[in-house]
């Protein structure tokens, strides 16, 4: 316990900052763009299969970008690159204001989901991995809790800017926000911390801790990252490929819109706990070790929506939906630190990131597939439970723990 509390007290600035970039990246997330959909669509005259597609696209050419950007972070000093993110953050936001076709909405989805949804996570979990090896586990589940903080609180935030100022305006707003509160108070965070002694900014290393470094190459050329690769995009793909098409599971599991509304705020908060508390699993029992669990949460999720009956069902799926989400935070954040060091953990996490970015591109356009072709979400959800439980078979297999 004085071990914990000296982490917090020592700790305190740097861990502010990842939790403030974590939920800065907030504005590209689905969840939060997702209630500006129906005024996009009706200003500007955009079909449902349009506005898919536009953001579809977006979403994988940011998933891209991410990959090739994200590396960066391992040669900049990290105030630099926290900057160029947020300045990108913020003209993504501008594009918006003067978005009056389906090609500026393009480039402002594209510039928001590869700095919000991307770059700013990426900057807050790397940091937080790269300078707590002794607590690592904690310091991303403190910085990974930014996003179920912000799923409680900036959803309500945009219906309120969007009814006073209009959806266009209100980025306006939120441009203003990142320049006079993010930049300044990441300054001092960042400031603050290395006055305490830690060191985040790139560093020359030895022959010997390159050595025990691999970069993406070696990271691809290994076997064990494929075998582990679907349990670690599987929770981002099953949640937004429901999220997206949430109207088709109300109607099929014949659930009412304000329970699944009110189930959501079960969603927030068991991400949130269960992010914390994967974060003292993680540094107890290390990442590795918890692969072939932590996706357990939603295989349940998916048995439940296959066979139980009623409204109770939504905030069962929905709780166990966020606790799979919720750990899967520390312990990916966590997982290549310690199989691949953190000399290019940057490099590695911007990539993996990737694949997840993509995975959440890909969901909705299957899902809508096989639902336009008459797929009940009863089988739908079987098919989703042997996939994950597929994937948490081989990632039993990928990085086994050495007995000691």
């Amino acid at each position: 316990m004085h071990t914990n509390n000296q982490f917090f007290v020592k700790g305190k600035f740097l861990l502010a900052f990842g939790f403030l970039a974590v939920f800065m990246g907030n504005f590209g997330q689905s969840f939060f763009l997702g209630t500006y959909g129906a005024s996009i669509q009706q200003s500007l005259e955009l079909s449902a299969s349009r506005y898919g597609l536009v953001y579809s696209v977006a979403t994988l050419l940011a998933g891209t970008s991410l990959m090739l950007v994200g590396g960066y972070i391992d040669r900049w000093p990290l105030m630099r690159f926290t900057s160029f993110v947020a300045f990108g953050l913020m003209f993504g936001c501008l594009l918006f204001v003067i978005s009056d076709n389906i090609w500026w909405l393009g480039c402002a989805f594209f510039m928001v989901r590869l700095c919000g949804q991307g770059l700013l996570p990426h900057t807050g979990v790397t940091t937080m991995a790269r300078c707590f090896s002794g607590h690592r586990g904690k310091a991303i589940s403190v910085a990974a809790s930014g996003v179920p903080v912000g799923e409680i609180l900036l959803p309500l935030a945009a219906t309120l800017l969007i009814s006073y100022w209009g959806w266009q305006n209100s980025w306006i707003v939120i441009v203003i926000f990142i320049a006079i509160v993010f930049l300044p108070l990441s300054y001092f965070l960042l400031s603050s911390a290395k006055r305490r002694g830690y060191e985040f900014s790139p560093v020359v290393r030895d022959a010997s801790e390159q050595a025990e470094d691999q970069g993406r190459g070696a990271v691809l050329s290994d076997g064990r990252f494929w075998r582990v690769l679907p349990a670690v995009i599987a929770a981002p793909f099953v949640v937004t490929g429901i999220f997206i098409h949430q109207s088709f599971f109300l109607f099929e599991k014949q659930w009412s819109m304000d329970v699944f509304a009110a189930s959501f705020v079960v969603y927030g908060v068991v991400h949130w706990l269960a992010s914390l508390v994967a974060g003292l699993l993680v540094d107890r029992y290390s990442a590795a070790r918890l692969l072939p669990f932590y996706n357990l949460p939603l295989l349940l999720a998916m048995l439940a929506v296959a066979f139980l009956e009623g409204p109770v069902v939504a905030g069962v799926m929905l709780a166990l939906l966020g606790m799979s989400i919720g750990c899967s935070g520390p312990i990916t954040g966590a997982l290549w630190a310690e199989v691949y060091g953190t000399g290019r953990l940057g490099s590695i996490r911007s990539m993996t990131s990737s694949f997840g970015v993509w995975s959440t591109s890909l969901s909705p356009l299957l899902f809508g597939v096989l639902i336009d072709n008459h797929m009940s979400a009863v089988t739908l959800a079987v098919i989703l439970a042997v996939a994950v439980s597929g994937a948490c078979v081989l990632a039993a297999f990928s990085y086994p723990v050495k007995k000691v």
